[in-house]
């Protein structure tokens, strides 16, 4: 059955689709039961579909039954809901409408199952019938393979096949053979044999080979294709290939242990044998005529330039490549002179024990010393002893080589004073050894060698003193051995929290004076790798547990006095922080004392902290909104600040005044909001709290005072930014419970009066709300934190250096990083999709409107004016001085687009956005939607409300001249359904209003912020909202409009990373480059 979402809406109306699909999307549909069936009269199979559907309250559920035939025909189909009998059953209502999606949605994953299932059982079915190659029902060929090596008439070695099943046939035409093979095609060789690949195969150990002659034919092939001359060599020819010397040295690997047949001038010699071992070297040194003879009785041929592969005792021997290194230079001289002999003369001979001997041995030769000679030479085990000491400031290594009673100073050692007999001693042993020595850093001095290096002597003393023990014995002066060299093994540290509510942070390095740790964390900032202390002794700067330390200290902004103490004492503030850096960086050693881990236990596990919720909130607040009041109440408990950023409609108000209702104890607590939010957060306490006193500070400035006078007397006082600023004065009077700030982002700017009234504050808590905590840059977050948690973030300046310019400048993911571990315990933001199934969809899209004729004209005369004035002004001011200007032209460039009579006097054209927005207006009112109308500019609001008058369509207007008490009055008025249509100021009515009863939001302008923008259609989707909110971004099209547009988007991310997505408006233009302000001035 083809069933869909387009096939579903023929069923019934967009709106009841709309909310059938909501239905849908928030899990209602439930016991959801398919049966099939059988239906005589039809002849046909049917579908019989049951299910559940919770309604909109989820107190009640209706019942859905369908029955559908495979062409999708309703046969029947009923619900228990009131609104399915008023349909008549003409139409579906939107549960049947939810119970068709949900089984559209299983088809689909149906489908996609037993795609995946048919496609991994005929992978499995093509794997079993190719497995193994079938080897089982083919037959498997029989090769014989003929080597030629090297001779006076060909200067390469070659091979010839013989091939077949039964009886073997010779491979006259090597190339055609390996073209078959290669294109897999058939060969016909007589009416006994054809070679076809499709029905047999070669075995393991001639697929091998096969493999490397197809290497050569495609080799051949490249020669040929550069071949400008017959007399060319070709590697395939006729019934031979030839083989390179590497290509011999992998023919003959590929056959170790394997017999092989090969011709040499005296024809064929079968069963030669392809050695898997190291080739027999015989040397024999003896003396004559006072000189020493090295002979070999080894007669062999050589196959390969090299000298890589021998043929010998009827074996074939390939070479190691210490073998070729070593002896290669011996038979080639002997080779040169034609005789197996190599002269010495006997003051040589030490040499020959020294270096020859030991490198044939190494080699796997054997040598035999003759008794004439063996008087002369002894062998004795190495015996290497290795003598360490601290001589100055240096340490000191004296090496011994023992054979025997002999003992060798490698540096300075006469063996002719030792004996008269020369000794052949393990040289390779002792270079290893000597090397070894060289590599820690020591360097030859008189007869010992030294190591100065004090880098060197500290990564020697840690580590590379216990490699020598590989060597030989190793002794130690008790100089050396009191060089002591500080680790992670000798720190201590604690965290604890102390009986008056701080912390107590101490580290301290065993053995050390704590007056040495400023100029050890000095010497690990300058990134030297050890300290030394004042007694000689080392202190390890490699270590990470101690550069975890010191990342502790500078983040906390330790000084170095306070390193000489026994306990720092730190605000309680840094103990998440702590917390978390010490678990991230496995700092094992720091011991944290019980009243520290409560603390972090418990802010951890908010969810299963006992608060107890005032009553009359119970059945009103949201699991969520529970956790946000639990959250609050932990901080306070434990004298933090927050801030509660949860996106804009999900109910921060609530939260707080629960938290507030629960914290009355006859203190008041202060709550500072914007002016249009004052009274709504007085209606707000009066309507969840009623019993929580209330006052709002406002009148003029004897009223205001007489207000502040009786403040104990309230448990909450409410008042707003402007008033704060004139009164703070009277409030520094007073201690309050807590303070609130309502839209936090209006102290942002760390300098401005909001910011500095604010904190002069006295409370004993405090907590911001904030959607956007962030709008433009990170002093804006450092700001509010200043204020719930003053010193938290470091000073101003310090965050910028250490946070800010890292990250925005740098894009530092280190410093962003440890900002987010920072910050998170004292943040917590929830979007509408953490509780979507609270929330019904939002439906985003845009419409791109075409200006009308005269209204094109206008803009493109005004934008190449504009261009002219830009460019003219950057010339005469700079590019930085023109940013204000700038800024106008493009508003007025904004404002063409929306409606040029704002900005031309005496223009009677039309607006293509304004005719757009007018047919909108009529479908949603027809379609019995209530529509929000939000625009940047009063001027063409005003406009637009002359023509809804016009069309005798209702409405209601709000902006900044609006009174903050009619605001709440046109709120209620708009929801209780006095009129359809309100238009609103999106600077004003942009935030703090509840306008659940909207669907439709149109926001006529683009906003250069996206967040104001998503801000402002909050006012409609958010909790208590029961349909789907469709929202319309109105763009005029090839106009500046559509460049702001994609601007917003390549912005969106600039602070993502931290908590939001949010950027500011006009300050945008302070952001932007010289190239992105032109491209808003280019024609499209």
């Amino acid at each position: 059955m083809s069933i869909n979402a387009q096939s579903i809406k023929q069923l019934t109306d967009l709106a009841t689709f709309n909310r059938g699909l909501s239905c849908y999307r928030q899990g209602r549909v439930f016991n959801f039961d398919i049966k099939n069936g059988y239906n005589s009269m039809l002849d046909e199979e049917i579908q019989y579909i049951k299910a559940n559907v919770e309604s909109s309250s989820y107190y009640n559920s209706y019942v859905v039954e369908i029955a559908l035939r495979e062409n999708f025909k309703r046969l029947s189909c009923n619900c228990t809901c009131l609104a399915f009998n008023d349909y008549g059953h003409q139409k579906a209502c939107k549960h049947v409408v939810a119970v068709l999606l949900n089984y559209s949605q299983m088809a689909i994953e149906l489908k996609e199952k037993n795609s995946r299932e048919n496609f991994i059982e005929n992978l499995i079915e093509n794997y079993k019938n190719n497995f193994g190659d079938n080897k089982n029902s083919k037959q498997e060929l029989s090769m014989d393979i003929i080597y030629y090596p090297i001779d006076k008439y060909e200067k390469y070695s070659s091979i010839e096949l013989k091939l077949g099943v039964n009886k073997k046939y010779v491979i006259k035409n090597m190339k055609s053979f390996l073209e078959a093979i290669d294109k897999k095609q058939c060969l016909e060789y007589g009416k006994g044999f054809t070679l076809n690949l499709d029905e047999q195969y070669f075995n393991d150990n001639d697929m091998k080979l096969i493999n490397l002659l197809l290497e050569i034919h495609e080799l051949n092939n490249i020669i040929e294709a550069n071949s400008y001359s017959s007399v060319n060599f070709k590697m395939l020819k006729g019934k031979k290939a030839y083989l390179t010397d590497m290509h011999v040295k992998r023919f003959f690997t590929i056959f170790k242990g394997k017999t092989i047949n090969t011709i040499n001038e005296f024809g064929t010699i079968k069963n030669i044998k392809v050695e898997d071992e190291m080739f027999p070297l015989n040397f024999n040194i003896e003396s004559k005529d006072n000189k020493i003879y090295l002979s070999h009785n080894n007669k062999f041929n050589v196959l390969t330039k090299d000298g890589g592969i021998f043929y010998y005792k009827d074996s074939i021997y390939i070479l190691t490549e210490e073998q070729i290194k070593l002896c290669k230079p011996i038979f080639d001289e002997m080779r040169k002179r034609r005789e197996n002999q190599l002269i010495f003369s006997m003051k040589q001979g030490e040499n020959i024990a020294n270096y020859i001997i030991p490198a044939l041995k190494n080699s796997g030769a054997r040598v035999k010393i003759d008794k004439n000679i063996q008087d002369n030479f002894y062998e004795e085990n190495l015996n290497t002893k290795i003598y360490l000491d601290k001589v100055d400031e240096n340490i000191s290594a004296k090496v011994s080589f023992d054979y025997g009673d002999v003992s060798i100073n490698p540096i300075k050692s006469d063996l002719d004073k030792i004996s008269d007999r020369i000794l052949i001693r393990d040289l390779k042993e002792e270079t290893k050894i000597i090397n070894n020595i060289n590599n820690c850093g020591f360097v030859e001095d008189k007869e010992t060698f030294i190591l100065k290096d004090q880098d060197k002597i500290i990564d020697f003393i840690l580590d590379k003193v216990y490699e020598l023990q590989n060597f030989g014995e190793v002794y130690y002066s008790d100089s050396f051995k009191n060089m002591k060299i500080y680790t992670s093994s000798n720190y201590k540290a604690a965290i604890r929290l102390n009986n008056d509510d701080l912390l107590e942070f101490s580290f301290n390095i065993d053995g050390v004076n704590k007056s040495e740790l400023k100029d050890i964390f000095k010497s690990l900032k300058e990134k030297k790798k050890y300290h030394k202390l004042k007694n000689g002794d080392f202190v390890s700067l490699e270590e990470k547990e101690l550069k975890n330390v010191a990342s502790i200290i500078d983040y906390l902004d330790i000084k170095d006095s306070q390193l000489n103490k026994e306990n720092i004492i730190l605000s309680k503030y840094n103990a998440l922080y702590l917390d978390e850096n010490i678990k991230q960086s496995k700092i094992e050693f720091i011991e944290r004392n019980k009243d520290f881990r409560e603390l972090i236990n418990n802010i951890k596990d908010i969810k299963e902290l006992d608060y107890e919720l005032p009553y009359n909130l119970h059945n009103i607040m949201r699991p969520y909104q529970v956790f946000g009041f639990k959250w609050l109440k932990t901080l306070a408990t434990y004298g933090f600040g927050g801030i509660l950023a949860d996106e804009m409609g999900l109910g921060k108000t609530l939260q707080t005044i629960a938290f507030l209702a629960s914290e009355k104890n006859g203190i008041p607590s202060l709550v500072i909001a914007p002016s249009s939010l004052v009274y709504n957060w007085k209606s707000e306490f009066e309507k969840f709290a009623p019993e929580v006193k209330v006052t709002v500070v406002s009148g003029n400035k004897s009223t205001r005072e007489e207000l502040i006078k009786d403040l104990n007397e309230n448990d909450v006082v409410i008042t707003s930014y402007p008033l704060i600023r004139r009164d703070i004065e009277e409030y520094k009077n007073f201690k309050f419970n807590y303070c609130i700030l309502d839209e936090a982002q209006q102290i942002k700017n760390p300098s401005s009066i909001n910011a500095s009234s604010v904190k002069e504050i006295r409370a004993k808590g405090y907590f911001a709300l904030s959607g956007t905590p962030i709008e433009n840059s990170l002093t804006e977050l450092w700001s509010i934190f200043d204020f719930i948690m003053p010193g938290y973030l470091l000073s101003n300046s310090k965050f910028t250096q250490k946070y800010e310019l890292p990250i925005v400048k740098y894009n530092d993911s280190n410093s962003l990083e440890s900002l987010n571990k920072r910050i998170k315990p004292f943040i917590l933001k929830r979007f509408k999709k953490d509780v979507i199934k609270e929330l019904p969809p939002k439906i985003e899209h845009r419409l791109v409107v075409e200006m009308t004729e005269e209204q094109k004209k206008i803009y493109g005369a005004y934008l190449a004016q504009f261009k002219d004035e830009m460019e003219e002004e950057i010339n005469n001011n700079g590019f930085n001085k023109s940013k204000i200007k700038i800024f106008s032209l493009l508003t007025r460039l904004r404002q063409i687009c929306c409606d040029p009579s704002v900005f031309i006097e005496n223009y009677k054209g039309s607006s293509g956005k304004i005719e757009a927005l007018e047919s909108l207006v009529e479908e949603g009112i027809n379609g019995n939607h209530r529509i929000l109308i939000f625009s940047q500019f009063t001027s063409v609001l005003k406009n637009i409300a002359k023509r809804l008058s016009k069309n005798k369509i209702n409405y209601m207007y709000l902006d900044g001249s609006t009174k903050i008490e009619d605001r709440l009055k046109m709120v209620n008025e708009f929801n209780e359904g006095t009129t359809q249509v309100f238009l609103i100021s999106i600077k004003a009515g942009g935030t703090g209003l509840n306008l659940t009863s909207a669907d439709l939001v149109i926001h006529f302008d683009p906003w250069w912020n996206p967040a104001v923008e998503d801000q402002a259609t909050d006012r409609a989707h958010r909790i208590g909202q029961k349909n789907t909110v469709e929202v319309i971004k109105l763009i005029a099209k090839e106009t500046i409009e559509e460049k702001i547009f994609h601007l917003q988007e390549k912005k969106k991310e600039m602070i993502d990373n931290v908590i939001s997505d949010e950027f500011k408006d006009e300050n945008i233009i302070n952001k932007m480059s010289k190239e992105e302000i032109e491209d808003l001035f280019s024609i499209n």
